[in-house]
């Protein structure tokens, strides 16, 4: 009985830790225009726009795909066509929305997220 007691305790703690590193397992990195020349251009990356689809057409960096975060129902919906295992690469105009949307993947389950923090500003200036 008392091994049986063991076990038991053992498995629970041992359940509890996994389904806590599941959800910590998420983070978010924050990347700049070096890294992003490095590891997303010219790479089969997951590489989102999350602005309007106006400021995307009127410029965008190569590959990009555009998901507005401010329609955020169809964002939600967009974003389940993405893989959840493999990294994606998030940016904006400056730097807030793709927060935003950095924490909402999070929240549905991606593991390999990078926020590109200057954003399409930094990306365009020189």
């Amino acid at each position: 009985m008392k091994s049986f007691i063991k076990f038991s305790f053992f498995f629970i703690v041992f359940s509890f830790t996994l389904s806590c590193q599941t959800n910590s397992e998420a983070a978010v990195t924050k990347v700049n225009k070096s890294d992003m020349k490095t590891d997303v251009i010219g790479k089969n990356v997951q590489l989102v726009d999350v602005r309007t689809s106006e400021e995307y057409e009127a410029g965008h960096i190569d590959g990009a795909l555009n998901f507005n975060i401010i329609d955020s129902k169809t964002f939600v919906q967009q974003i389940e066509n993405l893989s959840k295992d493999e990294p994606v690469y998030l940016y904006c105009k400056m730097g807030g929305r793709s927060s935003r949307a950095a924490d909402l993947l999070k929240e549905k389950g991606f593991t390999t997220i990078f926020d590109y923090s200057g954003g399409y500003n930094d990306w365009v200036s020189e």
